[in-house]
This record gives structure tokens, sequence and C-alpha cells, in this order.
């Protein structure tokens, strides 16, 4: 059914309008977004399969922002221009979150850094290991992806990471990377490359203030679980 057909007050515009965006479901706000659907087959539709479990649709709203251009390709209905705001969301809502971490001290709110985490580094098909550099008064100067791939301490260069730091004259660090097993514990290995990690900055007097490992859905802080 077009969203025209549907009585007015079940309208996903007209009901955000008149009683927020808190009483549409995932779908209707994504069909929103998407405006049509195809032929044969209604935007509310397409929402639906857009948002169901892999491999049909993307497994949710979080999996599907965090698809890259080429993910939402292979998805039949979704032109340049849908695919194209798609994407633009999820980067608006990465800009949102690291303003909101330059202008107040990382650690006064705790769960906005491990969302913006997970909304760079959690949907990724392969490890990446990212650094959050801070300034003295640990506000976000820049996040970087530095290496991909298997991490060890063999595979992430301390050296560079000093380099990076030194460029960016930080004061402090939250090391993070991902899990695309889906869980969120550290390994041995993770605690092993936290602690040359912590060493070498501190040679150059930069302190690790947290290591964060992120998973579709979830996120660990190493320095809450007294690991740091």
């Amino acid at each position: 059914m077009a969203l025209k057909d549907l009585p007015t007050d079940a309208q996903p515009r007209e009901k955000l309008l008149a009683r927020g965006p808190g009483a549409l479901s995932d779908a209707e706000l994504l069909a929103l977004l998407l405006r049509t659907g195809m032929a044969g087959k209604g935007v509310l539709q397409l929402a639906a399969e857009l948002l169901a479990a892999p491999p049909e649709g993307f497994g949710g709203i979080a999996g599907l922002l965090h698809a890259s251009a080429e993910d939402l390709n292979r998805i039949k209905g979704l032109g340049p221009a849908k695919r194209a705001e798609l994407v633009a969301v999820l980067e608006l809502a990465r800009r949102a979150m690291a303003e909101q971490l330059r202008e107040r001290e990382v650690f006064s709110t705790p769960d906005a850094v491990k969302h913006y985490l997970q909304l760079h580094l959690a949907q990724r098909p392969h490890e990446i290991f990212a650094v959050l550099f801070l300034d003295s008064q640990n506000r976000l100067i820049a996040l970087e992806e530095l290496f991909r791939g298997t991490l060890t301490q063999t595979s992430v260069y301390p050296r560079e990471v000093v380099l990076r730091a030194l460029h960016h004259h930080a004061a402090a660090v939250v090391l993070a990377h991902n899990h695309p097993s889906g869980t969120v514990s550290p390994s041995r290995a993770d605690e092993a490359l936290t602690q040359t990690l912590k060493a070498a900055l501190a040679l150059v007097d930069v302190r690790v203030l947290d290591h964060v490992i992120v998973a579709p859905g979830q996120a660990l802080s190493m320095a809450e679980r007294g690991l740091i």
C-alpha cells in the first residue's frame, strides 16, 4: 500500500508531526527517508525488507546505516539518490557526535564515546584499530583509523601511534578496535597490546585513558573493567 492510501493519522509524516518521532516504528521512519517504493512494492514494504535480518536485509537500523554505498547497491529499488541519502544520514550522526566530543571533556559522557566508536567501527567486516587523540582537557582532537586486519602486537606499530600522537600534540588517547565476531570480551592479545602502547606513549608523556572494544550493538571499556 502506498503511503498516500493509508488513513491520514497512520501516514508516517502526519504521525510524526502530531505525535513526535518516538511514535513511529523503525520502518516508518525509514519510509519517510526513502519517500517512494518501486513498482509492485510500497515504501513501507521496502523499508521493512531493508531492516530484515541478513542476508535479505541489514539487520535493523544500525546495520543499515553502517552499510556502505556499495553494500546498498545490491538492493533492488535503491537508486543512487536513496543510497546517497542513507549514507549521508550516518555521516551526519558521526559529525554530530564528533562536535559534542570536541566541545566537552570526553568522559563527561562515556556513553557518547562508545556510540561514536560504534558508528565508526562496529559494522566493519574486518578488524580496525583506531585512536581518539585528545587535548589536555580530554576533548577530541581527531579520530584516526591506523591499522586493519588481524590485530596483534606485531601488526599494530607503537611507533606509528606515537608519531600520530605527537603530530596532533595529544595529551591523551583512547584506543579502540572492533571485533567482527560480535563479542566484545578482550582477549589476552588485546590486553598485551594495550600495555605495550601504554608504555610506548608514556615515553612521550601521552596517557592512555581507555581501550574500547566495539561490536554490533555493544561496546566494552577496558578501563571500566580495570584492565588499563
